[in-house]
């Protein structure tokens, strides 16, 4: 037997938000669910990444009480350009997310920028930087 990484669960304590917040990613959940408990998101390489409300963990696990302290998990999302970073950030932020880290050249060759989801989940922007020259 196999086993293989395939599922990102995150715990949202508002859905829809989370769900604005992702589709503005290009993320496709389906429609109706910010009426749902658990939603989930196909990505490419055949993972998923899945949504759950608070009361859905608390359904089969009662004494879950949310992290305390900000983030919870960090993820990342490829840009097709350095200049998508910038946008992608700008227009995350202009809508009220907090943005953690501006764009920039980081030194290991990516445009990086960092935004925070609905719950404090840190969410990486990259994109590579073009090699000089070309």
């Amino acid at each position: 037997m196999t086993v293989r990484f395939a599922v990102t669960g995150l715990v949202a304590s508002d859905l829809a938000a989370s769900l604005a917040f992702y589709r503005r990613l290009g993320l496709v959940f389906p429609e109706g669910a910010e009426d749902q408990p658990h939603v989930e998101a196909a990505l490419p390489g055949g993972l998923v990444l899945a949504l759950d409300t608070e009361e859905t963990i608390r359904s089969f696990l009662p004494g879950w009480q949310p992290p305390v302290g900000g983030g919870r998990v960090s993820l990342a999302f490829r840009c097709d350009s350095p200049a998508e970073v910038d946008a992608r950030y700008e227009e995350l932020v202009a809508v009220g997310h907090h943005g953690e880290l501006k764009p920039w050249d980081a030194f290991w060759g990516q445009r990086y920028a960092v935004v925070h989801d609905p719950d404090g989940n840190e969410v990486a922007l990259f994109a590579p930087l073009p090699v000089r020259g070309e």
